[in-house]
């Protein structure tokens, strides 16, 4: 069994640092949030007022919050469901992880990746609404795999392209769901309740897979149902832990700073290494954890937004705009924070120790030895307890992608079937190792990048149309015809509900 994990991880290595995340990927990555930036004239700054008001300042709405009687979900529903798949292990452990390996420079690359990344997931989610059908279950379905075959596959001589484009789009999904949306998260939450509680990885592996399966086997809406209770609960309780630990290390924050931006362009990197090889760590571990992070690029949470009760393209898109700024922005930079303004950290070389009191530091344990050493163990419980929290709502969020993909590859009719495979997976990840678990979602997650990036990138051309008709209808008071659907008849229908 171990020689067979050996070569796994040998090979997973080679795809993931030679093909899926070597710097072509990343350029790409960079290169759509770039361009989907300079098209929408810097949407997320130049409208940063209007998309605040749209999203955060807009949750007591009922338009927005309110339980819908259909299949569709709402859009605050949509949101938590998004971030449930987004704020999870990436936002603490990858962070450590990040800073491990790359440096303190990589968070600064992080912060990078997500501003664009704001304009990346703002145009998936309106290509998302916009090229999105009912499904045999009622359901709003959306996602890459539909903006690629009908988008991409429009253009002339492009059908066979966008098609296939589709099909890998999903198959890489429907497999991403086990790594990045189960092993990994589900890993994460035994590692910790062994290291602080001591509760055997299988035991926590089979509390999972129960709870999981009286949720996700009740359909999104149950889902929906369950993650906006969970995710404004866990989300405020941890920042509010990071805030404190911030506030305690004030005199700190300076030095992180100065750590942060001489990492990024031209200190030693944690591992050691030159100038050169120190930045260039930096980007990549910046990218990586910022992505599995945010999810930005993947065309991963198009697919919960794009079941929203919403009929505004642009609506919806400013919510992947909000989702990554949440994420990333405050989330993961508070993590960050924390860790840097530490003892386990010296800002002079931007090495982490690699022992702290006789425990050895890993991803799995950076940021609970940093609240055991402002709280003591409540701190290192609370951790373990975010941690739990953050990667369940993940493992929920991504259930529901993987039976997009699911029924996009054979029919709503297979989705049951998957769910239950998605929750005897569950197990296996509990007891996995940590690593092989890292870079298998490492893997997976830029195997779907790639076809999304380019039906994106096709398409880059409709979401600035899209957004110059909202901007001209919304903001200047133009007269013009929305720009709702690519289907007729989905156009028809939305136009006849008024304004929203």
């Amino acid at each position: 069994m171990d020689a067979f994990i050996e070569i796994v991880s040998k090979v997973n290595g080679f795809i993931n640092s030679n093909i899926v995340w070597g710097w072509p990927a990343i350029i790409l990555l960079a290169f759509v949030g770039v361009l989907m930036t300079c098209l929408t004239k810097c949407f997320q700054i130049s409208h940063l007022g209007h998309w605040v008001k749209q999203t955060i300042g807009s949750i007591f709405r009922k338009d927005v919050s309110a339980h819908t009687k259909d299949k569709s979900i709402s859009q605050f529903q949509s949101l938590c469901t998004a971030l449930a798949a987004t704020v999870g292990t990436g936002n603490i452990v990858g962070v450590a992880g990040a800073i491990i390996v790359g440096g303190p420079g990589a968070v600064f690359w992080m912060w990078v990746v997500a501003f664009f990344g704001m304009m990346t997931n703002y145009s998936e989610n309106v290509l998302g609404i916009f090229y999105r059908r009912r499904g045999e279950n009622g359901e709003w379905h959306g996602g890459a795999m539909y903006y690629l075959r009908d988008g991409l596959g429009g253009y002339k001589g492009c059908k066979t392209i966008g098609a296939v484009l589709a099909v890998l789009f999903s198959i890489f999904c429907f497999l991403a769901s086990f790594g990045i949306g189960n092993m990994t998260q589900v890993n994460s939450i035994s590692s910790n309740m062994e290291t602080v509680f001591h509760v055997p990885t299988w035991a926590t592996g089979l509390v999972i897979m129960a709870l999981v399966a009286l949720i996700i086997l009740g359909g999104l809406k149950r889902i929906a149902s369950v993650t906006e209770k969970i995710v404004p609960f866990m989300v405020v309780l941890y920042v509010i832990g990071t805030l404190i630990i911030l506030f305690s290390n004030l005199h700190q924050i300076p030095a992180v700073f100065g750590a942060i931006f001489k990492g990024a362009f031209a200190v030693k990197s944690a591992a050691g290494g030159l100038v050169g090889s120190g930045i260039k760590l930096a980007i990549e571990q910046g990218a990586k954890r910022g992505v599995f992070s945010n999810e930005a690029g993947l065309g991963s949470s198009v697919m919960v937004h794009s079941s929203s009760n919403v009929k505004e393209p642009v609506r919806q898109g400013m919510w992947g705009i909000f989702e990554v700024f949440a994420d990333t922005m405050i989330v993961c930079t508070l993590t960050a924070f924390s860790i840097l303004s530490s003892d386990l950290v010296d800002l002079s070389t931007g090495q982490v120790v690699t022992e702290f009191k006789g425990v050895a530091i890993s991803n799995g344990n950076l940021m609970s030895t940093v609240f055991g050493e402002q709280f003591g163990f409540i701190g290192s419980a609370f951790v373990a307890v975010a941690v739990m929290l953050f990667a369940f709502s993940t493992v929920l969020g991504w259930s529901h992608y993987g039976a997009t993909a699911c029924g996009y590859l054979f029919s709503d009719k297979a989705v049951l079937a998957y769910r239950i495979i998605f929750v005897v997976a569950i197990f296996g990840g509990a007891v996995m190792g940590e690593n092989l678990a890292w870079d298998i979602a490492d893997t997976l997650n830029g195997m779907m990048m790639i076809p999304n990036l380019i039906g994106v990138l096709s398409l880059s051309g409709l979401v600035m149309k899209i957004t110059k008709n909202y901007v001209d209808r919304r903001l200047r008071g133009k007269d013009v015809e929305p720009m709702y659907s690519h289907f007729p008849d989905i156009q028809a229908q939305q136009l006849q509900r008024g304004d929203d």
